[in-house]
């Protein structure tokens, strides 16, 4: 039993020494390679969960006019598989919007920004495949009767404004179920098939994952205005935790590749950091929006008093952990990992 023993230790440590040269032996083209196909997936997983989704909302959706008493299990159940698209896209967004520039006015435009292509007439069927369409026309739609005066009170302002409502007659139940709803499936799905190793340009990629952890500080900034993005079912906050979840996801696909390299432990430990202070900071909050901002909030010279309150203090925070040109963010720390690697490295518009 003992010369079993040792034959099995001596085979154990001849495969890690095997291993362990191996790895010493992969060139940056075959770390390349292993990204490549690692994100290619990991984030097809994310595209299969944002489709089923999408087609769980659909499923749920009533083919009559809605009532929001008799009807609310299946609003219920629309808005929470609502909330499942956003997780999916979410973790996404950062690698796959900067691989595919057009998904994101497809599939997670605002309602302002929509507006602004369509002009002074607007949209004014909220149901059909035209105008505000994708995940937050959706939105609108199920958290109509929960939306925040601030949000009305921008949004209102706005040239082709219409309100939002929940579909008042069979037609409209109907057209939000197998129009509207349907668009989103068929986009998504074509993201889907697109998605394959050939199109994933991994120095794209990776810019994009710095590229979305700096939004964060725009998201938080556009929370003072009710111009947010989930600003319908108020959960902007859940869209930042989903962004740091995915991007550091996709980031621990280029580990390997990263700690090949001298300084690369280093770095990788450094950033580690960093992506756990953003979490505690998000964490602190206990729901899935974000503070409210003191009635008096000037983003250009917020007073003491504005900083020390829960909002302020989630703003400066933020503002600090994302800040291109500090060495204590997660965006600086990015970019550093990028050079080591020879990737492009993020730029602050």
């Amino acid at each position: 039993m003992r010369h079993i023993c040792l034959l099995a230790v001596l085979i154990t440590a001849t495969s890690l020494a095997t291993s362990l040269a191996a790895c010493a032996d992969k060139t940056d083209a075959d770390y390349r390679a292993d990204v490549v196909l690692s994100i290619h997936d990991s984030i097809a997983g994310d595209l299969d969960d944002l489709v089923t989704a999408a087609r769980n909302l659909q499923a749920a959706s009533p083919s009559r006019a809605w009532n929001e008493t008799t009807d609310m299990l299946a609003i219920t159940n629309m808005r929470e598989a609502w909330k499942r698209t956003r997780i999916a896209y979410e973790h996404i967004e950062g690698a796959v919007v900067s691989l595919f520039p057009g998904v994101d006015g497809a599939l997670d435009a605002r309602y302002d920004e929509s507006l602004a292509k369509l002009g002074a007439a607007g949209d004014q069927d909220l149901f059909d495949a035209r105008g505000v369409t994708g995940m937050h026309g959706i939105e609108r739609i199920l958290f109509a009767p929960d939306i925040r005066p601030e949000v009305i009170a921008f949004e209102s302002a706005l040239p082709g404004y219409k309100p939002a409502a929940y579909p008042a007659t069979d037609d409209e139940a109907i057209e939000f179920k197998t129009v509207l709803v349907q668009l989103l499936i068929d986009k998504a799905s074509a993201l889907r098939k697109q998605w394959n190793p050939a199109v994933i340009d991994i120095g794209t990629a990776y810019r994009g994952l710095v590229g979305l952890m700096h939004e964060a500080k725009e998201k938080v900034n556009l929370a003072t205005t009710g111009e947010e993005e989930s600003r319908y079912a108020n959960i902007t906050l859940f869209d930042l935790r989903n962004n740091l979840e995915g991007t550091q996801k996709v980031y621990g696909l280029f580990r390997d590749w990263i700690r090949s390299k001298s300084a690369g432990v280093q770095y990788d430990l450094a950033l580690q950091e960093k992506f756990a202070d953003l979490a505690d900071l998000y964490s602190h909050v206990t729901s899935d929006s974000l503070p409210a901002a003191p009635l008096d909030w000037t983003p250009d010279a917020p007073t003491p008093d504005n900083l020390a309150t829960e909002f302020g203090t989630l703003w400066q925070r933020v503002h600090e952990s994302v800040d291109p040109n500090s060495d204590r963010s997660v965006v600086f720390q990015m970019n550093h990992i990028a050079n080591l690697l020879g990737l492009p490295q993020f730029v602050e518009p």
